[in-house]
């Protein structure tokens, strides 16, 4: 939490942006940030406001958003050859030396504390690499873990895989094969 001086309050008033039938923008995407500096000192923490305004603004004309899909069949392609090649790849924001995220680094120190080999992947190194991921294992969040081949799961089913000793099986058998 943060203590701003004299920061009373901040109202941040958003809205959303929403579509018709036909896909065209009905309403454009709107923000706004206020923040009341009160001639009291502060007393508690501030409040954060969150509120949707309506607009009568209607657009002459449609607007077209065009969304491609990350994952292209040559992305498929490597990303197939990468996580067969390897008996266990980590694909993460950061290196096994230098994670850039606790998420990351806790599923790292898991692996090391294992003394099972594992090959990683920063993300961060490549945005059309980070979307197609989220596709090719249907997976929305990262580190993303896969065991000869097959994705295993994300931090936290790592963790629990970890704690009931499935990971330790399942990377043993990995290893043995």
């Amino acid at each position: 939490m943060w203590s701003v001086g004299a920061l009373d309050s901040i109202t941040l008033t958003t809205l959303t942006p929403s579509f018709n039938l036909f896909g065209a923008l009905a309403k454009p995407p709107n923000c706004s940030l206020h923040v009341h500096y009160p001639s009291r000192p502060l007393r508690a923490l501030p409040t954060f406001t969150l509120s949707n305004q309506s607009s009568s603004f209607r657009p002459k004309r449609a607007l077209s958003f065009r969304c491609s899909a990350a994952l292209t069949p040559e992305l498929k392609s490597t990303l197939d050859k990468v996580v067969n090649s390897h008996k266990v790849v980590l694909f993460m924001k950061g290196t096994k030396d230098f994670p850039q995220c606790g998420f990351s680094n806790t599923v790292v120190q898991i692996l090391r504390s294992l003394n099972v080999p594992f090959e990683t992947i920063n993300i961060l190194e490549n945005e059309l690499l980070r979307q197609g991921l989220k596709e090719y294992s249907s997976w929305p969040t990262f580190p993303q873990l896969y065991v000869e081949g097959e994705f295993f799961g994300g931090c936290d089913i790592t963790v629990d895989a970890y704690k009931s000793g499935e990971l330790q099986e399942v990377l043993e058998k990995a290893m043995c094969s």
